[in-house]
Parts: C-alpha cells; sequence; structure tokens
C-alpha cells in the first residue's frame, strides 16, 4: 500500500485491536447522570443511547439548561444490555462558564502536538498532571493530537486511525485529565491526515474527508461549527479557528483567492470580533499568524510566504480594529515563544510540544520578533482576574512540570 506519494506504508502484522494500547470497542448502552451534589442525589439522567464498535463507543450527550458558573458533577454509567445495572461508572465533573456580564476570575490551559512515543512516561504527558495542578476552568486542545503520519503504524487506514486515538486517549493521564476539566478540540494536520495537508488528499485508504468525520467522533463538540467563539465573563471571549477544511493547496499561487480560513470563517471572525466588548478578545489557532517560522521548508501557515496574502489582511485588521486587548495563541510549532509581529504589533504566544521529546524545529532565536524563545515541551496557562478597579491578564508559559518558564502581563482599567 502507498501514500500519495508514492512511498510504501508499513502495514501491521497483527490485527489492529492487538496493538499496544488498543481499546477496541463493545456494542451495548449508555446513559450521562449529572448535577449539582457531589454524590449525584440531585441527578438528572439521560435516555440510555446505544453505541456500535463503528463509532468507537462513544456517544456525546448535548445537555441544555445548565446554570451559569457553576459546578456538576456527572456519571458516565455502560451496560451491554438495555435496562441492566451499569457495567462501568466513570465519574467527572465540569464548570460552566460565568454570565458575560460577571467580572469573574478566569484561568485557563493551552496545549498542542502530543505524540505518543514521545510522551515521556507510560501512563501519559506531564504536562496533564501539571495543568490540572492549576485547576483550570477549562482547557483548549489545540491540534495535532495524534499523528496519523509520524508514528506507527501510520494511518494509511480509518481502523488504524481510530487506533490513533484510542491509545493515546486511554492514557491514564489523559483520562483523568479530561474527566475532570472542560475541553475545547481543535484540529490540525496530523489528526487530520497528514502533514501540511489539504482537502481531497489521500493516505493510503485514509481519505481526507475521513479524517474530517473520524475527528468528529472523537472530539466532544456535538453539533457545534468547527469555527466558535465562547465567553467566560465580563472580561474574556476566546476564538477558535478550523484550519484545514477550507484550506487553499499549499502549492497554489500565492494571492486574493488562496487562503485558509475560506471566506466564510473569515467573515465571522472579523464581524463576531467587531461585536464583541470583553476586555480581553483571544484567537486560539491551530496555527502562527506571527512566528517567525522555518523560512523553507513550511508553506503551510499565515506566517509562511506561501500564505502571505491572507496573512497580511488579516494582521493588518486585527491591528486596526483591535489593538491592545486582542492576543493570538497558536499550537503546531514545536518551540515556545512570545512574539511580537514587528509592524502589525500583534502579540502571539506559541504554546510548544507536549513533551521535551516532541520539542525541535525552530530557526532559532529572533531577536526583532521574540520576546521569549525557548525550544522544550510544556504548555501555556492564561490568568483573568480583577483587582483595583482594573482587568489584569498574564500568560504563562510552562515546561512539562508546570514549573513557569516566562511570563507577560497586561491590564486595562475597567
Amino acid at each position: 500500500m502507498d501514500d500519495y506519494r508514492g512511498r510504501a506504508l508499513p502495514v501491521p502484522t497483527v490485527p489492529v485491536d492487538q496493538l499496544e494500547g488498543a481499546c477496541p470497542a463493545a456494542a451495548g448502552f449508555i446513559r450521562l447522570r449529572y448535577g449539582r451534589d457531589a454524590s449525584l442525589a440531585d441527578a438528572k439522567a439521560t435516555e440510555w443511547m446505544k453505541v456500535t464498535e463503528a463509532q468507537d463507543g462513544i456517544r456525546q450527550f448535548p445537555l441544555r439548561g445548565l446554570e451559569q458558573g457553576t459546578v456538576y458533577h456527572f456519571a458516565s454509567e455502560s451496560s451491554a444490555h438495555f435496562g441492566s445495572e451499569p457495567g462501568t461508572v466513570v465519574r467527572g465533573r465540569f464548570r460552566t462558564a460565568p454570565p458575560a456580564d460577571a467580572p469573574a476570575p478566569v484561568r485557563f490551559c493551552v496545549m498542542a502536538c502530543q505524540g505518543y512515543p514521545d510522551r515521556g512516561h507510560p501512563d501519559g504527558h506531564g504536562i496533564y498532571p501539571a495543568m490540572q495542578a492549576l485547576e483550570p476552568d477549562f482547557a483548549c486542545l489545540t491540534g495535532d493530537l495524534v499523528y496519523y503520519d509520524n508514528d506507527m503504524p501510520r494511518a494509511n487506514s480509518p481502523q488504524l486511525a481510530r487506533y490513533h486515538w484510542e491509545r493515546m486517549f486511554s492514557l491514564p493521564r489523559l483520562r483523568e485529565f479530561c474527566r475532570q476539566n472542560p475541553t475545547y478540540w481543535l484540529k490540525d494536520d496530523h489528526d487530520t491526515l497528514d502533514n501540511d495537508s489539504w482537502p481531497g488528499r489521500k493516505m493510503g485508504e485514509l481519505t481526507f474527508e475521513q479524517g474530517q468525520r473520524i475527528f468528529r467522533d472523537q472530539a466532544p463538540m456535538n453539533d457545534s461549527p468547527a469555527f466558535r467563539t465562547v465567553r467566560h465573563g465580563r472580561d474574556l471571549q476566546i476564538w477558535m479557528t478550523e484550519g484545514r477544511d477550507w484550506r487553499s493547496p499549499n502549492k497554489q499561487p500565492d494571492g486574493a483567492d488562496k487562503t485558509i480560513l475560506g471566506p466564510e470563517q473569515k467573515a465571522w471572525l472579523m464581524k463576531t470580533l467587531r461585536e464583541s466588548d470583553a476586555t480581553w478578545k483571544i484567537l486560539v489557532t491551530p496555527t502562527p499568524y506571527v512566528g517567525p517560522d522555518r523560512p523553507t521548508g513550511k508553506s503551510d501557515n499565515h506566517a509562511n510566504t506561501g500564505f502571505q496574502h491572507e496573512g497580511d489582511e488579516l494582521r493588518n485588521w486585527f491591528a486596526e480594529h483591535l489593538g491592545d486587548s486582542f492576543f493570538i495563541i497558536c499550537g503546531d510549532r514545536h518551540w515556545q515563544y512570545h512574539s511580537v509581529h514587528p509592524k502589525a504589533g500583534l502579540h502571539e504566544f506559541s504554546v510548544g510540544a507536549a513533551s521535551d521529546q516532541h520539542a525541535g524545529g525552530s530557526p532559532g532565536h529572533n531577536a526583532e520578533y521574540h520576546r521569549f524563545h525557548r525550544v522544550g515541551g510544556g504548555f501555556l496557562s492564561v490568568q483573568v482576574k480583577q483587582k483595583d478597579g482594573a482587568s489584569h491578564i498574564t500568560f504563562r508559559h510552562h515546561d512539562t512540570t508546570g514549573a513557569v518558564r516566562y511570563e507577560f502581563q497586561k491590564q486595562r482599567t475597567i
């Protein structure tokens, strides 16, 4: 079997469900009980819903009518037979966002780029217990959550693609974190198909379009649009963009028709950013706008010359309309940085890779851009709090143990 470049792809010599980390699903039924009391004495329950092997035993439950700024506890209950006693119960908790007019303190974490063989510990990446120690209100998982093309066995079929999700998100540290914290998921190239991919591509039997559907099965997004914005109190609103579904081929000549976001998403982003009255506005994006990126070998993001036209358009628009209330957080790059664009003045924070073993690839420190530059694994935390009539925002780069390696603060009078 070959990929689109004509290279031979290795094929597993044993059944997929016998590979290391495989967690094959079984058909059955599942429901969710949830309430504000930790004992679940006040719990509501969803209907029992059928799950199948075809979708990895996954079922997503949209919950309506939840109170804002409230901690909820839940139990996911599964059974092999409809109406029988649950055979497995998984407990967890989450906090809903505070009202848009509430001057509420908020802390959240952002991570990206986690390789399975590079996790650094058999139970999973060290960033997860380190992020949990901060007790975040939520976390953004910002793409490349699995590596279909780099981490063996290469996902040259839908079954192997699903196996990549099984082995990664069955790791104890990841399970423990995700059951206790609300998470927003974005995808990038490696968890859609392969490196720098765009629609219409194929890797073995796995198509780009199948990769899109499999991500939707795995990510807790319900029917949410791929691009979305969420408000957390008076002072914080975040935007999350989709960088693969509507992009032009990387090799297309640059110009007004070449795009990463597509016209609908771009119009939505500008409209909603202008309408927002949040004190701080943050764009969380799988790929960078500022960089700088490597001068050769990359042509798939707004920091590259391959998409310079749209990159300049958006950087200039952000600078003109949003001023110093706006920041960008990006994944994709395997090194941490805080960059300021020398012309547009935009601040961008790269969260870096999820482990030290996965870090690398930086073109090096660039004094024209960088206020901070570090080749190492870790994550980013953002804290918003109110004090003395002002709103304070703090960005912190952490290493894989949670130690702070860099801090940037700003405040605005309210």
